[in-house]
């Protein structure tokens, strides 16, 4: 078939299916092109591009998943995370300095039955009624007991003010760790380190407020027993008489 003969065979095919249908029908969606032996398939191609981004999107989820969990492994680390300082050493001398000055207590102790004893042997009974002798020695020991109260309670009175500026000291350090603290573990000992210097304060004032009391309940006694001897004495002079 010469070229010219070709030619004139494919217009007429396009006349025919002109006349058929009206108007040119396109091939099919999936209709291929092929260049060179390649074949492209558009449905094809626009099915594998959804499927790589779905996998894409897999992936991203995967990696966000993975972010999130080690910022939570972070803020864990943060939250278990000691305090970096600590002032229970210093707490503790505090407390075993004021405990020392009340164990040192002049001779009447912090102790029932130390004072069960003295106020026997020299504050009632018997003590108020021997010889001169006798109840001039009882008089003295009861001024010493006194005295001696009095001093005690001084010497717990200035340890106590002596904490006074160390115990600021740990104020500051674990007001100042706790605003700094990185986790709730760390602010959390902060609180209860400030507890435990609330607690030594609390002792403080406690040992003051009891050597006070003594110095005060041994003067009354001494008052109290005074008068009792006193009245002894008239006795024994009215009975001269």
């Amino acid at each position: 078939m010469t070229p010219r003969t070709l030619r004139g065979a494919l217009l007429a095919a396009v006349a025919l299916s002109t006349g058929l249908s009206g108007t040119f029908v396109a091939s099919p969606a999936r209709a291929q092109f092929g260049l060179g032996g390649i074949v492209y398939d558009p449905t094809n191609y626009a099915s594998n591009v959804l499927q790589a981004a779905r996998a894409l999107e897999q992936i991203n989820n995967q990696i966000t998943q993975i972010q999130n969990q080690a910022s939570s492994l972070v803020n864990e680390a943060k939250n278990l995370a000691s305090l970096p300082v600590s002032t229970l050493t210093t707490l503790q001398a505090q407390v075993n300095q004021t405990r020392q000055l009340l164990s040192q207590a002049q001779r009447i102790a912090y102790d029932v039955q130390s004072i069960q004893q003295a106020f026997d042997g020299r504050y009632k009974g018997t003590a108020l009624t021997g010889n001169h002798a006798q109840m001039v020695a009882n008089a003295n020991a009861r001024w010493e007991d006194s005295v001696g109260a009095l001093e005690d309670a001084l010497r717990v009175q200035a340890g106590v003010v002596g904490n006074i500026d160390s115990t600021r000291t740990s104020i500051d350090t674990l007001v100042g760790a706790s605003q700094s603290a990185s986790g709730a573990l760390a602010a959390t000992q902060a609180g209860n380190q400030l507890l435990a210097l609330q607690s030594q304060q609390l002792a403080d004032l406690t040992a003051a407020i009891a050597a006070q009391g003594r110095a005060q309940a041994l003067d009354a006694a001494r008052d109290a027993a005074i008068e009792a001897e006193a009245r002894e004495r008239f006795r024994r002079f009215r009975g001269k008489n």
